[in-house]
């Protein structure tokens, strides 16, 4: 069995990062936040990187209640409509790289920011998305984001579950100096293994990772490997159990009618840090 000292030097390869280049630009971190774990992220990295820092706040606040949040969003879609927001302070014309927060909402950047990048014209400009989600979004908010915005320089973006905030200070340090915002050390990880049939073993973690998520009902069919500082990172690839009509198990607060996603393949993507019980990062559907 390999010691903890290889297994760390097998995983990472540290690397210097330098922002020279980064000093000469204007920074703003913009960010719009119903639960405040968006607004955490967006403070961290704009501690990190001392930069400004506003909130993209809706005239009419949404409803902390869960339901309450889906259903109007849910009449908003209907409509085509946003929320409207207030006026910002800060003068977008003079920054150069926007970090953009925000919650994932049905799959995409939360409304409030719709009508944000709805008014605004970011051409030239570096966009950094970052979000908090229940299980996924990035990916897919940033392929709106660039339809959105399709002369904006739109950067690789960070995003964390809701139930992972404790691991976010340390990701986005890593983020920001892997992606040359802030100088230091950061891990490069391997590649991912190919993709093999899933053992009865790599299930189980599989489950473990996924089984008390009522949003999720999946099997895992094949998974790649890598060595993480710590532990290993599992990319599963996983399609939805079939489907019966037994009500779903609804999130805290949650809609008892809430229904599953729309049955299909996705990556799962799941950590195993100091053989601690399996935890997923993030699902791309």
């Amino acid at each position: 069995m390999k010691t903890l000292k290889k297994i760390i030097g097998a995983a990472t390869v540290m690397v210097m990062t330098s922002t020279a280049s980064l000093n000469a630009q204007k920074v703003l971190v913009l960010y719009y936040s119903q639960t405040s774990n968006t607004k955490a992220v967006a403070e961290e990295i704009a501690t990190k990187l001392n930069a400004d820092i506003e909130e993209v706040v809706a005239v009419n606040p949404y409803d902390g209640d869960f339901k309450a949040t889906i259903d109007r969003c849910m009449k908003e879609r209907e409509k085509g409509e946003t929320p409207k927001i207030k006026p910002l302070k800060a003068n977008i014309a003079k920054y150069d790289v926007i970090f953009l927060g925000y919650p994932i909402w049905f799959g995409t950047y939360a409304p409030p920011i719709a009508t944000w990048l709805n008014k605004v014209d970011l051409s030239g400009k570096k966009v950094v998305p970052f979000c908090t989600f229940g299980s996924g979004g990035l990916e897919s908010s940033v392929k709106d984001l660039i339809a959105k915005q399709p002369k904006a320089e739109i950067l690789e973006g960070y995003g964390v579950r809701a139930a992972r905030m404790a691991a976010m200070p340390g990701e986005v340090d890593q983020f920001l100096k892997a992606n040359g915002f802030l100088e230091g050390s950061y891990i490069k990880l391997q590649d991912f293994s190919a993709q093999h049939a899933v053992s009865d073993a790599e299930a189980k973690i599989f489950d473990g990772a996924v089984g008390d998520y009522p949003m999720m009902n999946a099997k895992a069919i094949s998974v790649a490997t890598r060595p993480i500082p710590y532990g290993i990172e599992y990319k599963f690839v996983a399609v939805d159990k079939p489907r019966d009509n037994a009500p779903m198990t609804p999130p805290p607060g949650g809609d008892k009618d809430l229904k599953l996603p729309p049955p299909g393949e996705m990556t799962v993507f799941v950590i195993v840090v100091n053989n601690e019980k399996p935890v997923f990062t993030k699902v791309i559907r």
